[in-house]
């Protein structure tokens, strides 16, 4: 008799110990992945200043000039809007970045938060309209680089001034 109660002790036990593990994760897995979308929004951002820092060398430089940037995009999308003159990232995260409908500026990097159900939209963009026309590949289109396992090699070159407007083409190899 003594046996059975050994057991059915050891699984009452063994039971509870895995309803407080589910707990704590139920709570703790969410924190993090806030975290980790912190981190890779202050990356992108980090990633948006890199790039407008090589676009001021290449207006600099003069036409002819071309950089190459290596992008690793883990989550979210990249966005080259060639008809806007934009460079636009968007992000889906748990983490709420900026008050929600409010722009914010962080340097020359527009924030904005929207809420979305449980998570946000967090969009970065870097508008280049007053002094570049961005275009991928010599057109005005929109091109979208999503998250890789591999960093994107971007190249971007000046290709001198056109109605008063340096022309900078985007290119991904």
């Amino acid at each position: 008799m003594k046996r059975g109660q050994v057991w059915v002790e050891t699984v009452i036990y063994t039971l509870i110990a895995f309803v407080m593990i589910g707990s704590v994760l139920a709570f703790v897995k969410p924190k993090v992945e806030e975290m980790q979308d912190k981190a890779i929004i202050e990356q992108s951002i980090g990633m948006m200043e890199d790039i407008n820092t090589i676009v001021l060398s290449l207006v600099h430089g003069g036409a002819g000039n071309k950089r190459k940037i290596e992008l690793g995009i883990k989550k979210g999308i990249l966005m080259i809007d060639g008809q806007n003159d934009k460079l636009i990232f968007e992000i889906e995260s748990r983490n709420t970045y900026s008050e929600p409908g409010e722009d914010i500026y962080y340097g020359d990097i527009l924030v904005h938060t929207e809420k979305n159900g449980k998570l946000n939209i967090v969009t970065l963009t870097s508008d280049y309209s007053e002094a570049y026309n961005l275009t991928f590949q010599n057109g005005d289109v929109i091109k979208t680089l999503s998250k890789g396992s591999t960093p994107y090699k971007l190249f971007i070159s000046n290709e001198g001034k056109v109605n008063d407007l340096t022309v900078l083409d985007f290119e991904v190899d």
